[in-house]
């Protein structure tokens, strides 16, 4: 494929893991995969699409809400244990 060495740049850092963006994309698709999985559930309980509707919007902007808090408290944790001076006992 022509386009294949310019696209990858994109989307593979110089280290060879996965980019910014690439992660950046990849979160979006799979909100979107999460969000259609919760308006086809929901439309298969109510049998409403406009209540389905009305749930999978929102659980889209509660979930990046949740997600968004969740990624705050771990970095909170994670960095308090980490600057931490380690004791030592004598």
């Amino acid at each position: 494929m022509i386009l294949d060495q310019p696209i990858k740049k994109w989307f593979v850092s110089k280290k060879g893991s996965d980019s910014n963006l690439k992660s950046l994309l990849k979160s979006i698709s799979w909100r979107i995969v999460g969000t259609l999985d919760t308006i086809i559930i929901s439309f298969l309980v109510t049998g409403q699409l406009t209540m389905a509707l009305s749930i999978g919007s929102v659980e889209v902007v509660s979930k990046i809400l949740l997600y968004y808090l969740h990624e705050r408290v771990w970095e909170s944790a994670t960095k308090s244990k980490i600057n931490e001076p380690e004791k030592e006992y004598a």
